[in-house]
């Protein structure tokens, strides 16, 4: 592509066009397997519940045009061009599209200064986008883009072998370390990621090249057959196995863990051996289109098919399981009274505040909060809105993993009279104990399903700490049914650490070599 031949405007129209199905949509693939595992969910359960919802989000998702999850994550973008082809021009057209994409509430803002956490506000700034160019003597451009959520990627992992793993001992240099890697990965990640997952293994190469390998498999159509023998019959052992673990949807329990397992490798030095583990949430937003190299213009859509419609009779909001409805400020006898298992549906106001603003709150010499959080739910949420008229929109909004708070959620909570605090994945041992001394819950969300959850947001009425960017602002929102699991209570029960220890058991018994 040169500027001579090429309508630049036509191009950035088109990336535009990409980021907004790839963020709104999932393709085919996913959708399907997404089915497939709601399909084997057993009825009555959390995991069907989530699943449900997931299904009725992405309808909502593709129907308004809107993010499927509010946490766009990082853009990926991978391009082979011909030969002559103006890359620098093509970036440029990236960033603006990816500009507008921002304003038009199609991209939440997440490039942050790593040392200040100044939000550059248009998803710009040193190292994004993040852009591959590949050069290739084929006459059209091929494009890429993926869209990396963080919770996911924080469950990503590598391993340098030989090494020894809890539960599963020692791990060499071979095939067989390669899957106890593998099958570590599943256990570690638990629900965090927004399970059930897909993974990208890259083995072999240096650190890098050992990640940019597990990256490459994500690439990979779900039904796709590995060429290397020895990799397709450790992938198709992983996708079998997982599933015994039990950790299924979210980390609530049931019958699908993992959704793919893709593995490639590259050749390495004799003194390095790694195996590095990507992870990918169920809402795995990867599609790619064919461009026209004199035009600019899409010619065809690649992981895309035609979308069957949801084959679910009902959603989890006409689920048969029991909701208890919660109306806030919650008192504590009410918040005694709530168990593990169950469904809540949340009716108030509710305060939007991920790990910046605990660290503030907990920071401050005196109970120094803009509003009283007595009795109320703080929102593990980093939400895309939208200025409109002059007031603010929520666009999309879902719970963001919780475990960067854990530092200090306890603290928060007994300090400024909070009844619960609402994310994905759990809390750890401070906030368990914090529970159950001050009188709390945990409640998890449907980690992903932003529309699902935002239809519940009926209006935003006021924001504080702006300056800390968009996604870690503190946001008082007004719900109406606010669908969510008990996963942790006020009698030190948690779903999160009997699932992890069930998982531990499983993992231990995969320990004797099979390959």
């Amino acid at each position: 592509m040169n500027t001579e031949t090429v309508e630049m405007k036509n191009f950035e129209q088109s990336m535009y066009d990409l980021i907004v199905k790839a963020s709104t949509d999932l393709p085919t693939d996913i959708r399907h397997a997404m089915e497939d595992a709601r399909q084997k969910e057993n009825a009555g359960t959390s995991a069907l519940m989530a699943l449900d919802a997931v299904v009725l989000n992405n309808d909502m998702a593709l129907a308004n045009r809107l993010p499927l999850c509010q946490d766009t994550g990082q853009l990926n973008w991978k391009i082979h061009v011909p030969v002559g082809t103006n890359q620098i021009e093509m970036k440029g057209a990236i960033e603006r599209a990816m500009i507008r994409a921002t304003q038009d509430a199609l991209l939440r803002p997440n490039a942050v200064d790593p040392i200040t956490g100044e939000n550059s506000g248009n998803n710009l700034g040193p190292g994004l986008p993040a852009v591959e160019f590949i050069q290739w003597e084929e006459d059209h451009i091929d494009v890429k883009l993926m869209l990396k959520g963080g919770g996911s990627e924080n469950k990503s992992v590598q391993y340098t072998l030989p090494c020894e793993l809890d539960g599963l001992g020692f791990v060499g240099r071979d095939l067989d370390g390669v899957r106890k890697c593998i099958l570590h990965a599943i256990y570690a990640a638990q629900g965090q990621g927004c399970a059930p997952g897909f993974l990208g293994v890259g083995v072999g190469g240096d650190r890098t090249g050992s990640f940019k390998t597990a990256k490459e498999q994500l690439y990979r159509l779900i039904n796709d057959i590995n060429p290397d023998e020895d990799l397709r019959k450790v992938e198709d052992y992983i996708l079998d196995k997982a599933q015994t673990f039990g950790i299924g949807t979210l980390g609530f329990g049931g019958e699908t863990t993992l959704l793919s397992c893709k593995i490639g490798k590259m050749n390495r030095v004799p003194a390095s051996f790694f195996v590095s583990v990507l992870y990918m949430c169920w809402a795995f937003r990867r599609l790619g289109v064919t461009v026209d190299p004199e035009t600019g213009d899409i010619t065809n859509w690649t992981y895309d098919g035609p979308h069957e419609g949801p084959k679910a009779a009902k959603t989890a909001k006409s689920e048969s399981k029991e909701i208890i409805r919660l109306e806030t400020p919650i008192s504590e006898k009410t918040i005694r009274t709530l168990n593990v298992g169950d469904v809540v549906s949340i009716h108030g106001m509710m305060y939007t505040g991920r790990d910046k603003l605990h660290k503030h709150l907990v920071d401050q010499e005196e109970n120094d909060c803009p509003v009283d959080l007595d009795g109320h739910v703080i929102f593990h949420c980093g939400p895309v809105v939208r200025k409109e008229e002059g007031n603010w929109v929520v666009k999309a909004a879902g719970p963001t993993t919780s475990a960067r708070c854990e530092p200090y959620q306890g603290d928060v909570m007994k300090r400024y009279g909070l009844r619960a605090a609402l994310g994905k994945g759990g809390l750890g041992e401070k906030t368990r104990a914090a529970l159950q001394e001050h009188g709390g819950v945990y409640l998890n969300g449907i980690g992903g399903a932003a529309q699902f959850h935002a239809d519940t947001i009926k209006k935003i009425h006021g924001v504080d700490y702006l300056d800390f960017g968009i996604p870690e602002a503190m946001w008082h929102m007004e719900v109406d049914g606010f669908l969510a699991v008990v996963t942790m209570d006020s009698k030190g029960n948690s779903i999160h650490k009997d699932v992890e220890k069930s998982s531990f058991e499983k993992l231990k018994e995969l320990a004797d070599p099979v390959f």
